[in-house]
Protein backbone atom coordinates (compact mmCIF):
# COMPACT_ATOMS: atom_id res chain seq x y z
CA UNK A 1 0.00 0.00 0.00
CA UNK A 2 1.39 3.39 -1.03
CA UNK A 3 2.32 5.60 1.91
CA UNK A 4 0.23 8.75 2.27
CA UNK A 5 2.11 12.03 2.06
CA UNK A 6 1.85 14.83 4.63
CA UNK A 7 -0.36 16.89 2.32
CA UNK A 8 -2.78 14.02 1.82
CA UNK A 9 -2.93 13.45 5.57
CA UNK A 10 -3.71 17.14 6.20
CA UNK A 11 -6.44 17.13 3.56
CA UNK A 12 -8.03 13.99 4.99
CA UNK A 13 -7.93 15.34 8.54
CA UNK A 14 -9.61 18.55 7.40
CA UNK A 15 -12.26 16.61 5.46
CA UNK A 16 -13.02 14.48 8.53
CA UNK A 17 -13.30 17.57 10.75
CA UNK A 18 -15.72 19.34 8.42
CA UNK A 19 -17.78 16.24 7.63
CA UNK A 20 -18.58 15.91 11.32
CA UNK A 21 -20.00 19.45 11.70
CA UNK A 22 -21.31 20.77 8.36
CA UNK A 23 -25.09 20.81 7.83
CA UNK A 24 -24.85 19.25 4.35
CA UNK A 25 -22.43 18.34 1.56
CA UNK A 26 -22.30 21.37 -0.78
CA UNK A 27 -23.08 21.02 -4.48
CA UNK A 28 -21.51 24.36 -5.41
CA UNK A 29 -18.46 26.25 -4.14
CA UNK A 30 -18.23 30.01 -4.64
CA UNK A 31 -14.83 31.59 -4.07
CA UNK A 32 -14.93 35.35 -3.51
CA UNK A 33 -11.99 37.53 -4.47
CA UNK A 34 -10.63 40.99 -3.71
CA UNK A 35 -13.33 43.38 -2.52
CA UNK A 36 -16.10 40.90 -3.35
CA UNK A 37 -16.82 39.30 0.02
CA UNK A 38 -20.21 40.98 0.39
CA UNK A 39 -22.07 38.28 -1.53
CA UNK A 40 -22.12 36.33 1.72
CA UNK A 41 -24.84 38.71 2.94
CA UNK A 42 -27.24 37.32 0.30
CA UNK A 43 -26.85 33.74 1.51
CA UNK A 44 -29.10 31.91 3.97
CA UNK A 45 -26.21 31.00 6.23
CA UNK A 46 -26.37 27.79 8.25
CA UNK A 47 -22.76 27.56 9.43
CA UNK A 48 -19.88 30.07 9.37
CA UNK A 49 -16.38 28.94 10.26
CA UNK A 50 -13.39 31.30 10.46
CA UNK A 51 -10.45 29.82 8.59
CA UNK A 52 -8.49 29.97 11.85
CA UNK A 53 -10.80 27.30 13.34
CA UNK A 54 -10.41 24.81 10.47
CA UNK A 55 -7.52 22.33 10.76
CA UNK A 56 -4.68 22.97 8.29
CA UNK A 57 -6.49 25.79 6.45
CA UNK A 58 -4.16 28.57 5.31
CA UNK A 59 -4.74 32.02 6.80
CA UNK A 60 -5.32 35.05 4.56
CA UNK A 61 -2.94 37.95 5.16
CA UNK A 62 -4.62 40.37 2.73
CA UNK A 63 -6.81 43.03 4.36
CA UNK A 64 -9.46 42.96 1.62
CA UNK A 65 -10.09 39.23 2.15
CA UNK A 66 -12.34 38.01 4.95
CA UNK A 67 -11.39 34.60 6.21
CA UNK A 68 -14.58 32.56 6.53
CA UNK A 69 -15.96 29.31 5.15
CA UNK A 70 -19.73 29.62 4.95
CA UNK A 71 -22.28 26.85 4.38
CA UNK A 72 -25.75 27.92 3.37
CA UNK A 73 -28.25 28.21 0.56
CA UNK A 74 -28.58 30.57 -2.37
CA UNK A 75 -31.49 30.18 -4.79
CA UNK A 76 -32.29 26.91 -3.01
CA UNK A 77 -28.87 25.52 -3.92
CA UNK A 78 -26.61 24.01 -1.26
CA UNK A 79 -23.41 26.02 -1.39
CA UNK A 80 -20.12 26.59 0.37
CA UNK A 81 -18.59 30.06 0.15
CA UNK A 82 -14.91 30.78 0.56
CA UNK A 83 -15.00 34.38 1.75
CA UNK A 84 -11.42 35.29 1.00
CA UNK A 85 -8.61 33.40 -0.69
CA UNK A 86 -4.87 32.83 -0.52
CA UNK A 87 -2.08 33.73 -2.93
CA UNK A 88 1.37 32.44 -3.71
CA UNK A 89 2.75 35.95 -3.09
CA UNK A 90 1.75 35.52 0.56
CA UNK A 91 4.33 32.74 0.73
CA UNK A 92 2.05 29.77 0.14
CA UNK A 93 2.72 27.07 -2.42
CA UNK A 94 0.13 26.62 -5.15
CA UNK A 95 -0.82 23.32 -3.47
CA UNK A 96 -1.54 25.18 -0.21
CA UNK A 97 -3.47 27.88 -2.08
CA UNK A 98 -5.75 25.21 -3.55
CA UNK A 99 -6.11 23.28 -0.26
CA UNK A 100 -9.72 24.45 0.43
CA UNK A 101 -10.88 23.42 -3.05
CA UNK A 102 -9.33 19.98 -2.64
CA UNK A 103 -11.10 19.57 0.70
CA UNK A 104 -14.48 20.76 -0.61
CA UNK A 105 -14.23 18.52 -3.68
CA UNK A 106 -13.78 15.53 -1.35
CA UNK A 107 -16.85 16.68 0.59
CA UNK A 108 -18.87 16.26 -2.59
CA UNK A 109 -18.85 19.64 -4.36
CA UNK A 110 -19.31 19.26 -8.12
CA UNK A 111 -19.11 22.88 -9.34
CA UNK A 112 -16.76 25.80 -8.64
CA UNK A 113 -17.58 29.46 -9.31
CA UNK A 114 -14.46 31.60 -8.94
CA UNK A 115 -14.38 35.39 -8.77
CA UNK A 116 -11.39 37.70 -8.73
CA UNK A 117 -10.29 41.25 -9.44
CA UNK A 118 -8.08 41.64 -12.49
CA UNK A 119 -6.36 44.25 -14.60
CA UNK A 120 -7.51 44.60 -18.18
CA UNK A 121 -5.04 43.89 -21.01
CA UNK A 122 -7.41 43.87 -23.95
CA UNK A 123 -7.60 47.47 -25.27
CA UNK A 124 -11.25 46.94 -26.19
CA UNK A 125 -12.21 46.31 -22.55
CA UNK A 126 -13.53 49.06 -20.30
CA UNK A 127 -12.80 49.49 -16.59
CA UNK A 128 -15.68 48.08 -14.60
CA UNK A 129 -16.29 45.23 -17.03
CA UNK A 130 -16.99 41.67 -15.91
CA UNK A 131 -14.97 39.10 -17.85
CA UNK A 132 -16.27 35.54 -18.15
CA UNK A 133 -13.22 33.31 -18.35
CA UNK A 134 -12.94 31.11 -21.45
CA UNK A 135 -9.34 30.00 -20.88
CA UNK A 136 -6.27 30.84 -18.82
CA UNK A 137 -2.48 31.04 -18.84
CA UNK A 138 -0.61 29.77 -15.79
CA UNK A 139 2.49 31.95 -15.42
CA UNK A 140 3.02 31.21 -11.73
CA UNK A 141 5.90 28.89 -12.57
CA UNK A 142 4.27 26.28 -10.34
CA UNK A 143 1.46 23.73 -10.59
CA UNK A 144 -0.55 22.48 -7.60
CA UNK A 145 -0.56 18.94 -9.06
CA UNK A 146 3.22 18.71 -8.96
CA UNK A 147 4.47 15.78 -6.90
CA UNK A 148 2.94 12.35 -6.23
CA UNK A 149 -0.56 11.95 -7.60
CA UNK A 150 -3.35 10.64 -5.38
CA UNK A 151 -5.20 8.50 -7.89
CA UNK A 152 -8.46 8.59 -5.91
CA UNK A 153 -8.44 12.40 -6.23
CA UNK A 154 -7.97 12.56 -10.00
CA UNK A 155 -5.83 11.43 -12.96
CA UNK A 156 -2.08 11.95 -13.17
CA UNK A 157 -2.45 13.90 -16.43
CA UNK A 158 -5.85 15.66 -16.38
CA UNK A 159 -7.27 16.98 -19.64
CA UNK A 160 -7.53 20.78 -19.88
CA UNK A 161 -9.01 21.15 -23.35
CA UNK A 162 -12.07 22.81 -21.74
CA UNK A 163 -10.94 24.28 -18.39
CA UNK A 164 -14.18 26.31 -18.13
CA UNK A 165 -17.46 24.52 -18.71
CA UNK A 166 -19.16 25.69 -21.95
CA UNK A 167 -22.67 25.38 -20.51
CA UNK A 168 -21.71 27.47 -17.47
CA UNK A 169 -20.20 30.13 -19.75
CA UNK A 170 -23.48 30.24 -21.68
CA UNK A 171 -25.45 30.49 -18.43
CA UNK A 172 -23.25 33.41 -17.33
CA UNK A 173 -23.68 35.31 -20.59
CA UNK A 174 -27.44 34.62 -20.70
CA UNK A 175 -27.72 35.75 -17.07
CA UNK A 176 -25.93 39.01 -17.87
CA UNK A 177 -28.33 39.64 -20.74
CA UNK A 178 -31.32 38.86 -18.51
CA UNK A 179 -30.04 41.24 -15.81
CA UNK A 180 -29.29 43.92 -18.46
CA UNK A 181 -25.64 44.10 -17.41
CA UNK A 182 -23.99 45.58 -20.48
CA UNK A 183 -20.28 45.54 -19.68
CA UNK A 184 -19.83 41.76 -19.76
CA UNK A 185 -17.10 40.30 -21.96
CA UNK A 186 -15.28 36.99 -22.24
CA UNK A 187 -11.60 36.23 -22.58
CA UNK A 188 -8.37 34.68 -21.40
CA UNK A 189 -7.09 35.25 -17.86
CA UNK A 190 -3.39 35.11 -17.04
CA UNK A 191 -2.13 34.42 -13.51
CA UNK A 192 1.23 35.94 -12.51
CA UNK A 193 3.04 35.51 -9.18
CA UNK A 194 3.02 39.10 -7.90
CA UNK A 195 2.96 40.93 -5.60
CA UNK A 196 4.62 43.55 -7.82
CA UNK A 197 2.27 44.79 -10.51
CA UNK A 198 3.10 44.59 -14.20
CA UNK A 199 5.64 46.84 -15.92
CA UNK A 200 4.79 48.34 -19.33
CA UNK A 201 7.02 45.74 -21.02
CA UNK A 202 5.35 42.91 -19.10
CA UNK A 203 1.93 44.28 -20.01
CA UNK A 204 2.89 44.34 -23.68
CA UNK A 205 4.24 40.77 -23.47
CA UNK A 206 1.16 39.43 -21.68
CA UNK A 207 -1.04 40.97 -24.37
CA UNK A 208 1.12 39.32 -27.05
CA UNK A 209 0.67 36.00 -25.26
CA UNK A 210 -3.08 36.26 -25.84
CA UNK A 211 -4.24 37.34 -22.38
CA UNK A 212 -7.20 39.69 -21.97
CA UNK A 213 -6.88 40.26 -18.21
CA UNK A 214 -4.21 39.66 -15.57
CA UNK A 215 -4.36 38.75 -11.90
CA UNK A 216 -2.49 36.93 -9.13
CA UNK A 217 -5.00 34.27 -8.12
CA UNK A 218 -7.54 31.60 -9.05
CA UNK A 219 -5.56 29.35 -11.40
CA UNK A 220 -4.23 26.94 -8.72
CA UNK A 221 -7.77 26.46 -7.41
CA UNK A 222 -9.13 25.96 -10.92
CA UNK A 223 -6.48 23.37 -11.76
CA UNK A 224 -7.28 21.37 -8.62
CA UNK A 225 -11.03 21.67 -9.24
CA UNK A 226 -10.68 20.30 -12.77
CA UNK A 227 -8.36 17.54 -11.53
CA UNK A 228 -11.13 16.58 -9.10
CA UNK A 229 -13.71 16.49 -11.91
CA UNK A 230 -15.50 19.69 -10.91
CA UNK A 231 -17.13 21.97 -13.49
CA UNK A 232 -15.70 25.50 -13.33
CA UNK A 233 -16.92 29.01 -14.09
CA UNK A 234 -14.67 32.05 -13.63
CA UNK A 235 -15.61 35.73 -13.39
CA UNK A 236 -13.10 38.60 -13.26
CA UNK A 237 -13.96 42.12 -12.16
CA UNK A 238 -11.81 44.19 -14.54
CA UNK A 239 -10.69 47.12 -12.42
CA UNK A 240 -8.53 49.00 -14.92
CA UNK A 241 -7.19 48.74 -18.48
CA UNK A 242 -3.63 49.87 -19.07
CA UNK A 243 -2.04 50.89 -22.36
CA UNK A 244 1.67 49.95 -22.32
CA UNK A 245 2.40 52.89 -24.63
CA UNK A 246 0.75 55.36 -22.23
CA UNK A 247 1.17 53.58 -18.91
CA UNK A 248 -0.55 54.87 -15.80
CA UNK A 249 0.33 53.96 -12.19
CA UNK A 250 -1.63 51.00 -10.80
CA UNK A 251 -2.59 51.28 -7.13
CA UNK A 252 -4.07 48.40 -5.15
CA UNK A 253 -6.40 50.86 -3.41
CA UNK A 254 -7.88 51.79 -6.79
CA UNK A 255 -8.30 48.12 -7.75
CA UNK A 256 -10.16 47.40 -4.51
CA UNK A 257 -12.29 50.54 -4.87
CA UNK A 258 -13.33 49.58 -8.41
CA UNK A 259 -14.09 46.01 -7.32
CA UNK A 260 -16.21 47.41 -4.47
CA UNK A 261 -18.13 49.64 -6.90
CA UNK A 262 -18.86 46.60 -9.07
CA UNK A 263 -20.21 44.53 -6.19
CA UNK A 264 -23.95 45.15 -6.75
CA UNK A 265 -23.81 44.13 -10.42
CA UNK A 266 -21.52 41.16 -9.81
CA UNK A 267 -23.63 39.92 -6.92
CA UNK A 268 -26.78 40.25 -9.02
CA UNK A 269 -25.10 38.34 -11.83
CA UNK A 270 -23.86 35.55 -9.54
CA UNK A 271 -27.30 35.14 -8.00
CA UNK A 272 -28.90 34.80 -11.42
CA UNK A 273 -26.21 32.33 -12.53
CA UNK A 274 -26.77 30.19 -9.44
CA UNK A 275 -30.52 30.34 -9.97
CA UNK A 276 -30.09 28.98 -13.52
CA UNK A 277 -27.62 26.25 -12.59
CA UNK A 278 -28.90 22.68 -12.62
CA UNK A 279 -26.81 21.84 -9.52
Amino acid sequence: MKKRGDYQVRVEECVAFLKAIIPFAPDLVIQLGTGLGGLADRIEQELTLPYSEIPHFPQSTVDSHNGNLIFGRLCRKKIAVLQGRFHTYEGYSSKEVAFPIRVLSLLGAKTLLVTNAAGGLNPLFLPGSIMVLRDHLNFLGENPLRGPNVDSWGPRFPDFSTPYHPELIKIALDSASHCKISKVVSGVYVCIPGPSLETPAETRWLRDCGADAVGMSSVPEIIVARHAGMEVLGLSAVSNVNDPENFQPILLEDIIATAESMKPLLEQLIEEIVNRMKT
